[in-house]
């Protein structure tokens, strides 16, 4: 496996893929559950706390970690089985209105980590092209391999706002 290249993703997403260094995506991925779990189990006291009042509470922030995943994920099933269809985007804001994520932190990180999983068995099993197949998503060109690493880049980026935003507020 190697790292995405430039041209396996539109510059925006670069902010993902910049926060995975590793070369082996699906062994960095295996290493950060236990440090995902730890993270966000340290809010187990306060899963609705909000750094701000308009913003997501940590509890929130795990259902979007976990809508996002599956829509990573389920785009690079789609790539990786040659699908030529385009697949539109999402926007979070209007899947949050529509969601109800008030169930324990306890249960919603192990529906994230049990995602995380199902995502990390289907990579492992893909042939070496499989990786680099292409498609196209909410108008973007993006192949298997950038959404891996995407995927492990999201969730670290919002790992990263839960240490510098919700951790400075009591």
């Amino acid at each position: 496996m190697t790292r995405p290249l430039l041209s396996d993703y539109p510059d925006f997403y670069a902010r993902y893929v910049d926060l995975v260094p590793e070369d082996d995506i699906l062994a960095a991925m295996q290493a950060q559950a236990a440090v995902t779990r730890e993270r966000l189990l340290s809010f187990a006291d306060r899963p609705d706390h909000r750094y701000a009042p308009e913003k997501w509470s940590v509890r929130q922030m795990l259902g979007h970690m976990t809508d996002t995943e599956r829509v990573f994920g389920f785009r690079a099933l789609w790539f990786a089985r040659t699908d030529p269809s385009a697949l539109p985007g999402f926007e979070q804001d209007d899947w949050m209105q529509a969601s109800d994520f008030s169930a324990p932190l306890e249960e919603l990180l192990t529906e994230f980590e049990t995602v995380r999983r199902g995502h990390i068995l289907f990579l492992k099993h893909l042939s070496p092209e499989a990786w680099d197949r292409r498609g196209i998503a909410n108008g973007y060109s993006f192949s298997v391999r950038a959404y891996a690493y995407g995927m492990l880049g999201h969730e670290r980026s919002h790992l990263k706002l839960l240490e510098e935003r919700y951790s400075q507020q009591p």
